[in-house]
C-alpha cells in the first residue's frame, strides 16, 4: 500500500486531529471484476456549511447547536469545525460543556433548510455521475463505481468528484474506495479532511487489521468496553477471535460483526425509496437525575427533529423516545397518531408524556428522540388533517 503523506498508512492517529490531505492508493490497483464501492463523507458537514455561508468563520473554531447562553445553556453540539474539535468539542456534548472548553467559538444554531438544500446540491453531483447511488444520511452517499473497471480508475473519478464538489459547493469530502460497503464506509473516515483513501482487494486485511475496534460502524461505547475485556483492542484482534466465542457471549448479531472485521459485507448499492425516520440522540457528559436538565434536553432534540421534519416537507405519524439509563438498559416507548401532523407543538407534547411515562428516577446517560412513519407532502398543502 503506497500511501501520499507519512511512511505509515495504519499508524494514522484519531482522524479529528489528522489534519492535512492524504491519500491511499494500491500498488496494484488495476485488478478487475471485483465490486468497487466509493463512500462520500462530507467533512464537518454544517459547520462546512456556516463557514461557506460566513468566509469570516474560516480557520475559527465554529460550533453549530442549541445556544450556549454563557455556559448555562441547555442542549447539544449538533457538530462542529476541526478547529473547535482541537478545543475537545465533540457532536452531542452538552453545549454548555462546550462552552467551558472554547468559549471563544463562534456558536451557531443549526440552519436545517440550508443543510438540506446543501446536501441535495452535493448529491445531485454524486447522482448525476452515473453510478448506482444510495445516500445514507444528509451527508453520506455510496457509489458503485464498478463500471470504472480498476480502482486506478475508481480513484481517478474519485478525485474528479471531490473537485467538482468543492468547486460547485464550496464543501470539502472524505472518500473511501474498497471492495465493500463497510470497508469503504471504515476508509472514508481513515484521512479527514478532504481524504482519499483506496484499499485494494487484497490490501483490506492489512488495512483493517491494526484500527481500533471502535472504527467498525456500529460498534459503541458499551460494546467497546465489552470487546476491550475480551482481550479484543482492534479489528485484527476481532478478527482472529474465535467466532463460537463471540457467539456465547454476544448472541448470534456478532456473526456480522466478526464479518465485519474480516472486511465482509454482501450488501449492495440500492437507491432508497426516501427517509424512513427523523431521528436524534445525545449522551449526558454525566449520568443524570436532573428532571430540569432531561426536559430541557429533551426540548433541544425536539427542536432538531422539527426542523430536520419541516426543511424535508414531511409529516409524521410515531414519536418514540428512548431512554438509556446508568446501568446502559436502553427501554423505548412510542405513540402512534391517528392522523399526520408536522407541527412542533404536538411532538412536545407527544415526546414530553412519553418521557414522562419512562422516567423512573435512575440516572439517564443516553435520551434519543425519533419521529416516524413519514410521508412527504405537496408544499402547497398547508395541512393533512385537523384534530
Amino acid at each position: 500500500m503506497v500511501r501520499r503523506g507519512r511512511p505509515d498508512p495504519v499508524s494514522v492517529p484519531d482522524n479529528d486531529d489528522n489534519r492535512e490531505r492524504e491519500e491511499t492508493v494500491s500498488e496494484n490497483p488495476d485488478v478487475t471484476g471485483q465490486r468497487i464501492i466509493l463512500h462520500a463523507d462530507m467533512d464537518c458537514f454544517y459547520a462546512a456549511v456556516e463557514m461557506h455561508d460566513h468566509p469570516q468563520y474560516a480557520g475559527k473554531p465554529v460550533v453549530v447547536g442549541a445556544d450556549p447562553q454563557g455556559e448555562t445553556g441547555r442542549g447539544v453540539v449538533s457538530t462542529c469545525s476541526y478547529e473547535a474539535r482541537a478545543f475537545g468539542v465533540r457532536s452531542a456534548m452538552p453545549i454548555s460543556q462546550a462552552y467551558r472548553l472554547c468559549p471563544d467559538a463562534i456558536f451557531v444554531r443549526p440552519d436545517m433548510a440550508r443543510y438540506v438544500q446543501a446536501s441535495e446540491d452535493i448529491m445531485e453531483i454524486l447522482r448525476s455521475s452515473g453510478f448506482r447511488f444510495q445516500q445514507v444520511s444528509i451527508d453520506e452517499a455510496f457509489l458503485d463505481v464498478s463500471p470504472t473497471g480498476s480502482f486506478c480508475a475508481a480513484q481517478k473519478r474519485a478525485e474528479e468528484l471531490k473537485h467538482q464538489i468543492r468547486t460547485q459547493c464550496g464543501i470539502t469530502c472524505s472518500l473511501g474506495i474498497a471492495p465493500t460497503k463497510i470497508v469503504a464506509k471504515i476508509a472514508s473516515d481513515f484521512h479527514k479532511p478532504d481524504g482519499l483513501t483506496v484499499v485494494g482487494p487484497g490490501e483490506v486485511p492489512a488495512f483493517l487489521a491494526p484500527l481500533p475496534v471502535r472504527r467498525i460502524p456500529g460498534i459503541g461505547g458499551k460494546t467497546e468496553t465489552e470487546l476491550h475485556a475480551l482481550g479484543i483492542q482492534t479489528i485484527g484482534d476481532l478478527a482472529a477471535y474465535d467466532v463460537q466465542a463471540l457467539i456465547a457471549h454476544f448472541g448470534r448479531s456478532s456473526v456480522v460483526l466478526h464479518e465485519a472485521a474480516h472486511g465482509i459485507d454482501e450488501s449492495e448499492v440500492v437507491e432508497s425509496d426516501g427517509i424512513k425516520s427523523i431521528s436524534k440522540e445525545t449522551t449526558f457528559g454525566q449520568d443524570t437525575s436532573d428532571t430540569g436538565e432531561i426536559v430541557a434536553t429533551m426540548e433541544a432534540l425536539i427542536g432538531e427533529v422539527h426542523r430536520s421534519l419541516t426543511a424535508e416537507n414531511l409529516y409524521f405519524k410515531t414519536v418514540t423516545v428512548r431512554v438509556r439509563n446508568e446501568e446502559f438498559v436502553t427501554i423505548t416507548k412510542a405513540k402512534s397518531l391517528p392522523h399526520y401532523h408536522n407541527d412542533e407543538a404536538t411532538i412536545r407534547a407527544c415526546a414530553q408524556g412519553l418521557l414522562r411515562e419512562l422516567y423512573c428516577g435512575r440516572k439517564i446517560r443516553r435520551l434519543g428522540l425519533r419521529l416516524s412513519g413519514l410521508k412527504k407532502q405537496d408544499a402547497r398543502q398547508q395541512t393533512l388533517f385537523c384534530d
